[in-house]
């Protein structure tokens, strides 16, 4: 059982959906994929073992799809969205390897998700994903809240909340997982103006999908000084502005027998204030 029940509904599934078709009508913007499948793809190759069944949690497109046919003997692809509830439909120690590129962070119940994964897997099963969160597009939400502060006397929520990488390894631990790894990568982009920002944002699915988001159209004249701010604010000294995608790393095991233990407390074969004493010598 998740824990959907008690999770709030960020975000509207059925608009993401609705987004996602849209921006492969206009030709989906694949280049933070295309990164971070090149990067999922050097992170698998350092696992030197094979797989058996592997899964692809909603990643877009077919993103992952050939990476994993080279992996693994048999490749599913579970679609997030498919379920207001978020039921992956996974049963229990059924896989090897579970992976996830730019979708998760769409989860109404990411602790519920990583604990039904954590089910899924068979003993010494990886779990490796990508989704953004931390800072990314910080200069999008910055100006759209001091454009709407100046022009509409208040801010509505248009840029998604993202997690921050100190909050995943703890809902790793919490959901089960062993040896828990978290890190980051920064890409920055560099756009003309707010506006071809924005055409990028539509073409990879990533326009505003929050349950609380203002159902009106955003007034022209608001728009118009969200993109001067942006500029005055976050343009490089050519006129261009920057965007920045903060793409956040997570990695766990399904424990097994083999993987290292940390020592049990007290076992220490020598002090921290002896190995401080040795190192001043």
């Amino acid at each position: 059982m998740t824990s959907q029940a008690s999770a709030p509904k960020l975000f509207d599934h059925a608009a993401l959906r609705a987004r996602l078709a849209r921006a492969a009508r206009l030709g989906a913007a694949t280049f933070l994929l295309d990164a971070v499948r090149d990067d999922l793809a050097e992170r698998l190759g350092a696992v030197l073992r094979s797989f058996g069944g592997a899964v692809d949690i909603g990643t877009p497109l077919a993103g992952l799809r050939d990476l994993l046919a080279a992996r693994a003997a048999k490749v599913e692809h579970v679609d997030l969205l498919a379920s207001d509830h978020e039921d992956l439909a996974l049963a229990p120690q059924s896989i090897d390897l579970a992976v996830s590129a730019l979708a998760l962070q769409f989860a109404n119940d990411l602790p519920g998700v990583f604990a039904q994964i954590r089910r899924a897997l068979k003993p010494d099963g990886l779990f490796l994903a990508a989704m953004v969160g931390g800072d990314t597009l910080t200069e999008l939400r910055q100006a759209f809240a001091a454009a709407e502060s100046e022009r509409d006397g208040g801010i509505s929520p248009r840029v998604a909340p993202a997690i921050d990488i100190r909050d995943l390894g703890a809902l790793l631990q919490r959901a089960g997982f062993a040896l828990p790894v978290t890190d980051s990568d920064r890409l920055t982009v560099r756009y003309d103006n707010a506006f071809a920002l924005m055409r990028d944002l539509r073409r990879m699915g990533a326009t505003n999908v929050l349950v609380e988001r203002r159902r009106v159209p955003l007034r022209r004249e608001t728009l118009l000084r969200m993109a001067a701010i942006y500029t005055e604010r976050f343009s490089d000294p050519d006129g261009r502005i920057r965007a920045t995608f903060d793409v956040l790393w997570l990695s766990g095991w399904a424990p097994h027998n083999s993987q290292q233990k940390p020592l049990r407390p007290g076992s220490a074969q020598a002090s921290l204030a002896d190995a401080v004493k040795n190192a001043k010598r």
